[in-house]
């Protein structure tokens, strides 16, 4: 795809994302009933699903010929664009009224995310990225900060409680490595956001495990196109699974997350050798 047309669609994504942001301004703290879909851990509200719907109707307008693959609707329609909504990623956050919560929108062709958009309505932050860069609210951003895990934020929902329930001692005993490895640990919520941070450079690292395609597009791109480095753990970004992210430069391979990501990370830096 040529970089007109990846920004072009990144222009696209940002119209959707912003068409609901008064919607979920206004719907902010005001506790809203929720409901459930895996377990307790897992919620959703009515504003979770009218904003993917808003969404799709701009998306479907706007890009006739494509896919809406949604957190909530599932995939309906045809065409080669591959568009992946997640229309608020942290909803936990957003339904009890912490301000860390995102709308997420990717467009994806022949299996490679060639635009994306993480809007914040809290902080009326967007951010933007295409084939040709990135940016945030207009100005260019560059994933890039701190060098040795010592000195690094990270940003990290691990362990969840699925990971927990799988093997609690193993899960904690990471965690603990992780814990006293870098200099600060942070579990804000949305891994979206996590990962628009570490395009911007806020935070350094971010890490996270069972995200799905609609979490992490759009992050993963906005990564790359600011120079920071995406791994997906799961081998591919549309394959549910693990990611690990890092502003250009860090050590990851002197890291103690080079255990958890294993051969990802020696693929990456055959491929920056290369």
């Amino acid at each position: 795809m040529d970089v007109n047309t990846s920004r072009e669609l990144a222009g696209i994504a940002a119209e959707a994302a912003r068409a609901v942001g008064d919607r979920l301004r206004a719907a902010f703290r005001s506790r809203p009933e929720i409901h459930t879909k895996r377990d307790f851990h897992d919620p959703v509200t009515v504003h979770d699903k009218a904003a993917e719907e808003d969404i799709r109707e701009i998306l479907e307008r706007r890009c006739p010929d494509s896919v809406v693959v949604g957190e909530e609707g599932g995939t309906r329609g045809e065409g080669a664009i591959r568009w992946y909504v997640d229309p608020i990623d942290g909803t936990a956050n957003f339904a009890a009224g912490l301000p860390f919560f995102c709308t997420s929108i990717a467009a994806a062709l022949d299996g490679e995310v060639v635009a994306g958009v993480i809007y914040d309505p809290v902080r009326d932050d967007e951010f933007t990225a295409w084939l040709g860069g990135a940016v945030c609210n207009g100005e260019p951003i560059r994933s890039a900060g701190a060098a040795t895990e010592r000195a690094a934020v990270l940003l990290s929902s691990y362990p969840t409680p699925r990971d927990l329930a799988e093997d609690e001692e193993s899960a904690l005993r990471r965690f603990s490595r992780m814990t006293q490895a870098f200099a600060t640990v942070r579990r804000p919520g949305s891994a979206a956001l996590k990962l628009a941070h570490v395009a911007a450079g806020w935070s350094d690292v971010a890490y996270g495990t069972r995200v799905n395609a609609w979490d992490v597009a759009a992050g993963s791109l906005l990564v790359e196109q600011a120079g920071g480095v995406y791994i997906p753990l799961s081998g591919s970004v549309f394959e549910p699974g693990g990611y690990l992210a890092t502003v250009g430069g860090f050590d990851l391979a002197g890291s103690v997350l080079a255990e958890v990501a294993g051969g990802f990370v020696r693929a990456a830096g055959a491929r920056s050798a290369g």
